[in-house]
């Protein structure tokens, strides 16, 4: 989000060096697609890392052993056991915000606006689902990898669309974001329920009783991020021993948290101005190098003010976007990407599971999407997007099957360390290359909203929601 700059006549703080120096960095992470852009690069390195610099290096780094102990308490992990397990509870934290904000206000906030993007959303994971299956059956280890080609990559598909312009309406943005977020919810669930290992019933209690005081701190209006900090540590914990995987933790606190504001917009308006008219009676406003008494207390009220008008949930969501986006999923994708390619490429490619994987995201996220959309629209229950084409639905049922995170994310919990996962990531390497540069082809031979006629037996239906 772009800062919001003063008119030339109220003037700025004086820049300090440190602005200057990271200026440049704040205007690249303005740019749409930025997230994407580093997490490529990110995922390049690690290929490099460990097919250049040595596999051997790359597995000894990673592999760390790091221990964090607190008074008697000794947990001992590698260095991707901690990112895996801990920085992306932090992810799964900001996809529970999203998720619960969407409920509420956003695309899948009804039935009506729901409808599309939750159809798209299952068909996107049913036919992946199926397709692996076909190639690895119902049994043995293979088997355990049905859930990778079901999920779909939110930040390097909407980077595909940021690169693409005003060549695609917004409202298909919208459309993939809310399709990308039900997706989410998916792998939520199949996480949760199927990539289980041996529960512990009394962590797995102690984790739904923390969860249950986050909810109960929310009623009782307890709204400081420091209250659900604590709640969700203690949270993650019970879960990481319990059996159940402590991403799903972040999932559970980000319900819990606040999405009501203290007073209303109008109110903040009315009260502020009445503060800022109280402020301008102060004396010496301009000769003062410090604030007075009566300033501080004007002005604390006035902090007090705005942080009662956002909810919480937006506030911990604006405040963990940029830490997710450029340093939590490139971390990850620098920990997870790095496969040993040497010889057996193609081997890989066209192993049951390499198979399964590629045609899973490729074939089964395009069929399923399109056809589930199809179906949602011609049976009455949901309608196109305003502006939004069969061929836009198309073109972005292939950006769905970007599965590159989340795909990775499972992958990890199917196979382990074990040689089944090098051939899962190399599959979902290779699908989301293949599925992202057709989706953006498809997409961008499509004219500029508004500028080109309708395809024949295309026309466009009333939205089913605004952005």
């Amino acid at each position: 989000m772009s800062e919001i700059k003063p008119p030339p006549e109220i003037g700025t703080a004086h820049p300090r060096a440190v602005d200057k120096l990271i200026r440049p960095f704040k205007r690249f992470t303005e740019v749409e697609g930025a997230g994407g852009i580093i997490l490529l690069i990110c995922t390049a390195a690690a290929l490099f890392w460990a097919n250049v610099i040595g596999a051997e290096s790359y597995e000894h780094f990673w592999h760390t052993p790091i221990t964090v102990q607190l008074g008697d308490f000794v947990m001992t992990n590698s260095l991707v056991h901690w990112i895996d397990d801990g920085l992306m509870a932090i992810f799964f934290f900001l996809v529970g915000l999203e998720i619960k904000r969407e409920v509420l206000v956003g695309e899948l906030a009804s039935i009506k606006k729901s409808a599309l993007p939750l159809m798209a959303a299952l068909g996107g994971m049913i036919f992946p689902a199926l397709i692996y299956t076909l190639f690895n059956g119902t049994e043995g280890e293979a088997a355990r990898g049905w859930g990778i080609p079901m999920a779909t990559d939110i930040a390097f598909a909407l980077g595909v669309l940021a690169l693409l312009g005003k060549r695609i309406p917004p409202s298909l943005v919208v459309f993939l974001a809310a399709l990308a977020i039900a997706d989410d919810i998916g792998a939520v669930l199949v996480i949760a329920i199927f990539y289980t290992s041996k529960l512990s019933l009394a962590y797995l209690l102690i984790g739904l009783g923390a969860f249950v005081v986050a909810v109960i701190a929310n009623v009782m209006g307890a709204r400081n991020p420091i209250t659900y900090g604590i709640i969700g540590a203690i949270t993650w914990l019970a879960f990481l021993k319990s059996g159940v995987h402590a991403t799903i933790a972040g999932v559970l606190v980000a319900m819990a948290v606040p999405a009501k504001q203290r007073i209303n917009l109008r109110r903040f308006i009315d009260f502020g101005q009445y503060l800022l008219d109280r402020l301008k009676r102060v004396k010496n406003i301009e000769t003062s190098a410090f604030s007075t008494h009566e300033q501080m207390e004007i002005m604390q009220t006035l902090e007090n003010s705005v942080e009662h008008v956002m909810t919480p949930l937006q506030r911990y969501e604006h405040g963990l976007q940029n830490w997710v986006a450029y340093l939590i999923m490139p971390v990850f994708a620098l920990a997870n990407a790095g496969v040993a390619v040497g010889g057996r490429l193609l081997e890989d490619i066209t192993s049951p599971i390499g198979l399964g994987i590629i045609c899973g995201l490729v074939l089964g996220k395009q069929i399923g999407i399109t056809f589930f959309s199809w179906i949602s629209v011609k049976l009455g229950f949901a309608a196109l997007p305003s502006g939004v084409k069969w061929k836009h639905i198309y073109g972005v049922a292939w950006l769905g099957g970007i599965g590159f995170t989340m795909s990775l994310f499972v992958a990890n919990l199917a196979f382990g360390g074990s040689p089944l996962g090098e051939e899962s990531k190399i599959g979902i390497l290779t699908a989301s290359i293949i599925a992202g540069t057709i989706g953006f082809i498809i997409l961008k031979r499509m004219t500029a909203p508004g500028k080109g006629e309708s395809v024949e037996g295309e026309e466009s239906q009333p939205a089913t929601g605004s952005a």
